[in-house]
């Protein structure tokens, strides 16, 4: 029993240091590499650009008031449609105590002088009537008596327009309507019934009542890097994805880009505007967050091949044409004129053509 254990032993062995061998001699043969084989084929590049920025109405209007005072009725609401001229709240004067008491003691000066001129009128009208006096006298009493008239009228519609905001005999210009200056639609309205406001002045922007907007003409706005700002122009037509519709693309025309570039974070951007080209049957909120993509170069019909089979040596592209497709492939070096790329295909000028089978990447194996 024991000499079938040791025989058993000494078989074992063997087979082991055998298979040993075998596995080492198989680890010391040359690794066999094989490439995958890329065709060059027909197709379109082209280099673009994404631009971040925003859609936002071309033309937005604050509506400020002409007067100081209090907020007594808002008439309108976000989001409603307004055409030029329509009221949207109403302001109450909240009168000055100085002014007002000016105003009052000024009518009451009009009114006594009124008085007194009316009584010396009324006597040159009854001499003029009886012939005793001339008519030129009669005439100047007659003048002074429609001036004092005036003064005291004036002196009324100044003190209604400190107690009111607004003259008597001028009704459809009061400053006390807050009216809309263009067309459109009311994004926003930051003031409440109740609130004070302040009108416009030298020293003040004034409160915003509202803010007014054409909804229908919308620009797309961004920042462009200055490594890309030299190779886009006016007029250069834009790709525009709105982060709120991202199953839709819309058209949109560069208008304008600016002058004068400013400093972000260590790199120099300009701004840029571009007309957003909507269809009727979609709205479009002001603010929207929205990428553009600006071609930069293209070709058409060009022949291309992965970027990745392009080998530079010297100064000088070169690609390995197939010879032999099967394994132990074989392949010739072959000087190629590239042109655009994206980054991921590349144009090749000269050197190949279509149908031509080149060696791309190693092939992993697949575990």
């Amino acid at each position: 029993m024991k000499k079938f254990f040791k025989i058993l032993f000494f078989i074992l062995l063997g087979i082991g240091v055998i298979w040993t061998f075998v596995y080492l001699y198989k680890k010391s043969r040359p690794k066999e590499v094989v490439y995958v084989i890329e065709t060059a084929k027909i197709d379109t590049i082209q280099k673009s650009t994404v631009v971040t920025g925003q859609i936002d109405p071309r033309d937005e209007v604050a509506m400020k008031p002409q007067v100081s005072g209090i907020i007594s009725e808002i008439l309108k609401e976000p989001g409603q449609q307004v055409q030029q001229g329509e009221v949207i709240a109403v302001v109450k004067v909240i009168p000055d105590v100085s002014n007002l008491a000016a105003a009052e003691s000024q009518v009451r000066v009009a009114k006594m002088n009124l008085d007194n001129v009316e009584k010396t009128y009324q006597r040159q009208q009854n001499l003029k009537a009886k012939g005793l006096i001339s008519t030129e006298e009669f005439e100047k009493s007659q003048l002074e008596y429609q001036q004092a008239k005036e003064s005291y009228s004036n002196a009324q519609d100044q003190l209604n327009i400190i107690k009111e905001g607004i003259s008597k005999n001028a009704t459809g210009y009061s400053n006390t309507k807050i009216k809309a200056t263009i067309s459109g639609m009311i994004l926003d309205i930051p003031v409440k019934v109740g609130n004070s406001v302040i009108n416009s002045n030298t020293f003040n922007d004034g409160t915003t009542i509202a803010t007014i907007a054409n909804m229908k003409d919308m620009i797309f706005k961004g920042k462009l890097d200055e490594t890309e700002v030299g190779k886009i122009h006016e007029g250069m037509p834009m790709t525009l994805t709105i982060g709120a519709m991202n199953d839709r693309k819309f058209d949109a025309v560069l208008e304008y880009i600016a002058p004068k570039g400013t400093q972000e974070s260590g790199a120099v951007f300009f701004e840029m505007k571009a007309r957003a080209i909507l269809p009727d049957d979609i709205f479009v909120r002001a603010g929207y967050s929205a990428n553009a993509e600006i071609i930069l170069d293209r070709e058409e019909g060009a022949v291309t091949v992965p970027e990745s089979c392009i080998s530079y040596e010297d100064g000088e592209t070169y690609v390995y044409r197939c010879t032999k497709e099967d394994v132990p492939q074989q392949f010739e070096k072959q000087a190629v004129k590239v042109g655009l790329s994206d980054g991921v295909n590349i144009v090749v000028k000269e050197g190949l053509q279509v149908g031509d089978k080149i060696r791309g990447n190693e092939k992993t194996e697949e575990k």
